[in-house]
């Protein structure tokens, strides 16, 4: 008797599971309303990615990291190992970068910069 009762239920299950299906296609359609449809990716302006990094040792003896940015107008100086990273920016491509006190001048393709930090002054520094 049981095995009937699984032999009439099991195909009504599976009728009822494949019912609720619905094979219609989703498509989802964006609508007129939608005041940044056309605005969204014009607004957007990613930062400059990393073009280089090099580290550089200068005159005085000290050790300081740059990573170099795709603009070729800002770089992010770490004048020691555990600093923060100062973000150094310049108005043209090759221009000296500039900020708070810190200024580079060089180029990413350069073995030598020159670098002037805070309470240190002015000096060279090579890859």
């Amino acid at each position: 008797m049981t095995s009937r009762i699984v032999t009439f239920v099991a195909p009504l299950a599976i009728a009822a599971a494949l019912a609720g299906c619905n094979k219609q296609d989703h498509n989802i359609v964006q609508g007129p309303d939608d005041p940044m449809a056309n605005n969204a990716a014009a607004t957007v302006v990613l930062p400059p990615s990393i073009l280089s990094s090099k580290t550089y040792r200068c005159k005085d003896d000290s050790i300081v990291s740059i990573d170099w940015m795709s603009d070729k107008k800002s770089a992010d100086l770490k004048p020691t190992k555990s600093a923060t990273p100062v973000m150094l920016k310049s108005d043209t491509e090759g221009g000296a970068m500039t900020a708070s006190g810190y200024k580079l001048i060089g180029l990413p393709t350069a073995k030598t910069v020159t670098l002037t930090v805070p309470g240190k002054g002015e000096q060279a520094c090579s890859a």
